[in-house]
């Protein structure tokens, strides 16, 4: 039975993606040939609406089709006109729509770093190409180290994304860790959490040296599963166990609008630990959780 209804789980999220496919093309192939940024915003608007009516007829059906037993707790006052950066830990791929079951319509239209690979999957990545959500290479320790120059290419991206958010508002969610976590790489990446990887600062602190005078908080997103090894089928197959999501509210620091984590050392550090300690009571949340 778990099995049957994870399968029409699916064929709603593809068929709710197919409804969408049509005007998504159109507006996007509008959007490539529209001149100037101006008339472009216009255009994006539009895109903004399909998404977030994809997004809300999906939230309707697991809600009311999945039913997860989630446990939320969301600060008061979040506004789709304000500009946030969330930052979040990952677990899962039910993790993006956790979120947009939490800030649906609470705040703007979000915008995630993506892995470059993603663009490449039908529909859904070039929904994401024309929403102008950032798309990250994330290259290997030893691959940057062989060549410097490649890390200018996401911080590219990022300066583009954070450019053209100064006149409209926005939602950047950062998942930290740059990918899901799991035990294995907690070992193999040495983490000194245990319930995280490490954090990765340098997309977030150039979200805040380019936009933070902006930004009016940071969302500071905790997600805990009771499962051990949450899954996105089993989601689907309404089998996932309790769910809880934490937010808060932060202020952005007037020290992190004052100085430039690639170029200033004693920035970098004093980043760095605020980063830190943010994952350390993060860490010590989960920890202390007890289903």
């Amino acid at each position: 039975m778990s099995t049957l209804k994870g399968l029409i789980s699916v064929l709603l999220l593809v068929g709710n993606t197919l409804f969408w496919t049509i005007p998504l093309v159109i507006l996007t192939l509008l959007k490539v040939v529209t001149p100037g940024r101006r008339w472009q915003r216009r255009v994006l608007a539009g895109l903004n609406a399909i998404a977030l009516n994809w997004i809300g007829f999906n939230l309707w059906w697991m809600r009311h089709w999945i039913k997860p037993d989630l446990r939320m707790s969301v600060p008061e006052g979040l506004s789709p006109d304000a500009w946030y950066l969330v930052l979040s830990n990952h677990r899962s791929w039910t993790d993006i729509f956790l979120l947009m079951m939490a800030f649906h319509r609470k705040i703007p239209m979000p915008r995630f770093f993506l892995k470059q690979q993603l663009i490449w999957i039908p529909v859904v990545g070039m929904a994401w190409w024309a929403l102008e959500f950032p798309f990250m290479r994330r290259y290997s320790k030893e691959r940057l180290a062989a060549n410097p120059r490649l890390a200018e290419r996401d911080r590219k991206a990022t300066e583009r994304m954070c450019k053209r958010a100064r006149d409209v508002p926005i939602a950047i969610i950062n998942f930290v860790e740059g990918t899901r976590f799991t035990p294995a790489k907690r070992e193999a990446r040495q983490s000194p959490f245990r319930h995280l990887l490490r954090p990765k600062a340098g997309g977030i602190a150039q979200v805040l040296n380019l936009l933070g005078d902006r930004l009016d908080a940071i969302i500071d997103l905790t997600i805990d599963y009771q499962s051990s090894q949450p899954s996105f089928w089993r989601f689907l197959c309404g089998q996932e166990k309790a769910i809880r999501l934490d937010a808060r509210r932060l202020d952005v620091a007037p020290w992190m609008l004052e100085g430039r984590y690639h170029d200033d050392p004693h920035y970098k550090e004093r980043f760095h630990s605020w980063l830190n300690a943010l994952w350390q009571n993060k860490d010590a949340s989960l920890d202390s959780h007890r289903w």
